[in-house]
């Protein structure tokens, strides 16, 4: 495991070393514990949040809690994208809100509106997105930059890419202030996925038009958290790449990628979009001649097809499906397919408007 590379880090340890009472020493190991799982070292810091969980329950404190709380809650979602996540950060703004401490209660609204968009709940991330803005100020870099990545996601899915390049560029800006390249990666990866995402859908409403280049956007991930010391993310890069690879045509090398890392991404939490990824994954063995794994492959999309999974990743389950059956002779299956992807696609566009409003109508079209 490669050493963090950090000034975050650094300072944190710092101020540690000269912590003025232990409350704000456990204070600051909370905070790095987060830091480290952000960086992909789980087991580490769940060692030092045990250690803390034992100095709160011989000396509880509201501000320990509320740190203990969200680190908890950070750990849910590194771990396995838990929904318990959701209510273990939401707590941890409790316990702030009720003691006064504004910088856990900032952060946590912080990383409640990244829950909230992980989930596609529009109603609470422009509530907690408001509740982070309103209450922070410009030096709370860490909840600042945190929504402004999350805020710039959510423009983007909206695609809105004016206000979505604005969020980002703050997000940009506060991860630097703080010397956080845990941010700095977490957006390169979002600012990838979400562009993979978008060409995806183009090349799926318009194949054989010409794609832009989208693997240096995936590449780049890899190359920073290795010069950084890695991320909580480094199983979702690969299945990244490999998405990309499928667009580009490269249908051997994207199988490999496919076939080594997406079982434990789905493991990970990514069974939500478990279709789409078997359905690409049957497209490259349908293109790599791979008749009966391809067969294979498609019927165990349609059965993972979760009807309460996000639209554009059902639309984008049909619209690959389709063109599986087509190549497969399926003629029935290919059009029963693609009229279910034309009506995804078209409800998609819908609740892309309907994000765009919303977040609009909260005042965060553009960053203060």
């Amino acid at each position: 495991m490669n050493p963090i590379k950090s000034r975050l880090l650094k300072r944190l340890d710092a101020e540690i070393a000269a912590a003025p009472s232990q409350l704000r020493g456990a204070s600051l190991k909370a905070q790095r514990a987060i830091l480290i799982a952000r960086h992909g070292q789980i087991s580490q810091a769940r060692e030092q949040l045990t250690a803390l969980h034992q100095l709160a329950f011989q000396h509880p404190h509201p501000e320990i809690g509320a740190w203990l709380h969200l680190a908890e809650g950070l750990m849910s979602y590194f771990t396995d994208f838990s929904s318990s996540a959701r209510g273990k950060i939401q707590r941890a703004q409790a316990i702030a809100k009720a003691a006064g401490l504004l910088e856990v209660e900032v952060l946590a609204a912080a990383w409640s509106a990244h829950q909230a968009y992980t989930y596609h709940d529009l109603t609470a991330l422009t509530q907690h997105a408001r509740t982070c803005l309103d209450l922070s100020t410009p030096e709370h870099h860490a909840a600042r930059g945190r929504l402004a990545m999350t805020l710039g996601v959510a423009y983007q899915f909206a695609n809105r890419q004016e206000s979505a390049q604005a969020w980002y560029a703050t997000a940009r800006r506060h991860a630097m202030a703080e010397g956080d390249d845990a941010t700095q990666s977490a957006l390169i990866y979002n600012m990838a996925e979400m562009r993979t995402a978008q060409v995806r859908h183009q090349a799926l409403a318009h194949p054989g038009e010409p794609l832009p280049e989208l693997l240096l956007g995936a590449d780049s991930v890899m190359h920073y958290d290795a010069a950084v010391g890695g991320s909580a993310k480094a199983e979702l890069t690969p299945v990244l790449r490999a998405q990309v690879l499928t667009l580009q045509g490269e249908f051997a090398a994207a199988l490999k990628l496919y076939e080594r890392h997406l079982p434990q991404a789905m493991s990970m939490g990514l069974a939500r979009l478990g279709s789409s990824l078997l359905a690409d994954l049957a497209w490259c063995r349908v293109n790599l001649g791979q008749r009966e794994h391809a067969l294979q492959q498609a019927r165990e999309a349609e059965i993972e097809l979760d009807p309460g999974c996000d639209v554009d990743d059902r639309a984008a389950t049909h619209s690959r499906l389709a063109q599986v059956w087509t190549a497969l002779g399926e003629t029935e299956c290919a059009a029963r397919h693609a009229d279910s992807a034309k009506a995804e696609w078209a409800e998609f566009a819908r609740q892309q408007q309907a994000w765009g409003q919303a977040l609009d109508e909260a005042g965060l079209a553009r960053p203060a």
